[in-house]
């Protein structure tokens, strides 16, 4: 029997009810792995497929080659992946591992190595390896370089905040991961809001580390009991269908963002009023050292 469609954007549609989270995705993050990445893979599977015929010395020529080219678009994504990372955040440090910077040398190594194939010369590698990793270079960019926002700030505090944040990214992706299995849109949109109102709270730790005290039972058991039960509301749902588990679901989501962004209220309020008895001091100490300020 024939079933009418119906929706969102039908004309017989309900209007949608506003939501008090429509503009809570500011810290939505995005794949940076893009058409240009993917595409890094084709050089290799032309390079090994055109090898195939040429003998052993060209098949294995081609098989490094199209090895150092995979190397390096996989070095790539890493890289963006990093690079998008650091960018989202205010207080970081840079890669350890340049991955870009070493994609864009084993892109060299493995233009100069196809080059010899086709043409052996020491110079006409050198030129083609060295037009390669320019122009890699050119179109991906080089890593961050220096650290940022970390002026001021203990080196030992700010790795153990590092460290918490990274296994709360952890545990946001394995959120996403598991409600795919739902496959509930509303579901999905769900956490993302919540991953935004999280990542707010992430911000807040990472730029003042002494805040990690009092936001660690929320980085690390709320977002792992989190987890759980999103892995459990996945399982249930996608097999059943329970509608009654999807609403308490939800629930749970509404519930662990007010109270993320509760905490994260209260640690700003807190760090500002930190500052203003900071202040207050530093005026007395002028004063006392007969330095007037005129506060007018």
């Amino acid at each position: 029997m024939a079933k009418k469609y119906g929706g969102k954007f039908s004309p017989d549609s309900a209007p949608e009810a506003p939501s008090p989270h429509k503009n809570s995705y500011k810290n939505a993050q995005l794949d940076p792995i893009g058409v240009r990445s993917n595409l890094m893979f084709v050089p290799p599977a032309v390079l090994l497929l055109m090898s195939l015929t040429d003998g052993a010395s060209g098949l294995a020529l081609g098989l490094v080659g199209a090895g150092a080219w995979s190397a390096a678009a996989l070095m790539l994504r890493e890289g963006l992946r990093a690079e998008s990372a650091f960018n989202a955040r205010r207080v970081a440090r840079r890669p350890v591992l340049p991955r870009k910077l070493a994609a864009s040398l084993l892109t060299g190594i493995g233009a100069a190595i196809a080059a010899w194939k086709a043409e052996p010369g020491v110079l006409i590698a050198a030129v083609y390896g060295s037009a390669a990793l320019g122009l890699h270079l050119a179109a991906f960019g080089l890593d961050p370089m220096k650290d940022k926002g970390v002026e001021g700030i203990d080196d030992f505090q700010q790795s153990r905040v590092a460290r918490v944040v990274d296994d709360a990214e952890d545990y946001l992706t394995e959120m996403r991961d598991a409600a795919l299995r739902a496959q509930d849109r509303q579901v999905e949109a769900r956490i993302e809001q919540f991953q935004s109102v999280a990542r707010d709270l992430f911000r807040t730790v990472e730029e003042d580390p002494r805040d990690l005290t009092a936001a660690r039972k929320y980085l690390t058991v709320y977002l792992q009991g989190a987890r759980d039960a999103t892995i459990k509301f996945a399982d249930i749902y996608g097999r059943s269908g329970d509608t009654q588990a999807r609403v308490d679901y939800l629930s749970l989501l509404d519930d662990l963002e007010k109270n993320f962004a509760a905490r994260n209220r209260k640690m700003l309020l807190e760090d500002r009023s930190d500052l203003t008895i900071e202040i207050d001091v530093l005026r007395d100490r002028l004063q006392r050292e007969g330095v007037h300020l005129d506060l007018t």
